[in-house]
């Protein structure tokens, strides 16, 4: 890590599954003197107010997001363009963009890696004009991600046991979709549009999407029976989903998508309803991180 004014970290102490530990005592053990820091805690979910203005306030160069997807996309969306670097201490359920990183999952690693790791750039996606930074999504995946939200058990196998409960009475959508100078009407069980490529726990569903290349990755499911869930799985997990037979992938600066009605979606696999109609676009060389 370069010299730096200071390091804020923003905490979230209702992030994931680790609640009950003690992540700023943990901060405090595992980072040197040579580093001044704050810590803001990120204390009510629909307020974060009070922490943009601490993190864009000129006091800090990097900003480390303490929690799951859903912190750091708060945080991350708030230096984009800022030349403040995001860093991540991970504590969600999927930690898709750490992981992506190559940030240790393990909190001491990840917290001595703030002053050791590098800087680099970023792109990041967006929606309508709002940030994504690892995939998002419209269709089943948008469906769990807005069940997952609402359940009070976290972590893969809650996740898990809902998709498998909504698999079998999910019904797959139309979509008309505009990338390239070409229209694609298609019925899809979902649309992922793929800055990183995976959603997290290491299921990578655009394995060949680069975080710094300017371009997207738009991953369509096609309709799929029980039967292919398993093949989709193996080449999920094995960095192959590419390869499936199942699965169509563009890549694009730019991808419309138009629906019938008002879309479920996903940032970073946080919930959230948007227009039928979507423009989706790369945000190219805009956030740097550390890791």
């Amino acid at each position: 890590m370069s010299e730096t004014k200071r390091v804020a970290f923003v905490v979230n102490p209702n992030s994931g599954s680790k609640r009950g530990v003690d992540i700023i005592a943990l901060i405090s053990k595992n980072l040197s003197d040579k580093t001044p820091y704050d810590i803001l805690v990120w204390e009510h979910a629909n307020n974060f107010e009070y922490i943009r203005q601490q993190i864009t306030s000129g006091k800090y160069s990097i900003v480390v997001a303490v929690g799951g997807d859903g912190t750091v996309n708060a945080v991350a969306k708030n230096l984009i363009n800022t030349g403040i670097a995001l860093g991540i201490i991970p504590r969600g359920s999927g930690n898709g963009l750490a992981r992506s990183l190559g940030i240790p999952m393990n909190t001491m690693e990840a917290i001595k890696r703030i002053e050791s790791g590098t800087i680099r750039t970023i792109d990041n996606g967006l929606i309508n004009g709002k940030a994504f930074f690892c995939t998002a999504g419209i269709g089943f995946d948008a469906q769990i991600g807005s069940l997952f939200a609402g359940n009070k058990k976290r972590g893969l196998y809650s996740y898990v046991q809902i998709s498998i409960k909504q698999f079998f009475s999910y019904k797959p959508k139309e979509y008309t979709i505009q990338l390239n100078d070409d229209t694609i009407k298609i019925k899809a069980f979902l649309l992922t549009f793929a800055n990183a490529g995976q959603y997290g726990n290491d299921f990578y569903i655009a394995p060949e999407a680069k975080m710094d290349d300017g371009l997207l990755h738009l991953v369509i499911l096609k309709p799929i029976n029980l039967l292919s869930v398993c093949y989709l799985i193996v080449k999920v997990l094995s960095r192959k989903a590419h390869q499936s037979k199942n699965i169509l992938t563009f890549t694009s600066k730019n991808i419309k998508v138009k629906n019938s009605a008002t879309i479920a979606i996903h940032f970073d696999g946080e919930p959230d309803q948007i227009e039928n109609e979507i423009e989706v676009s790369i945000n190219p060389a805009s956030l740097k991180v550390l890791c």
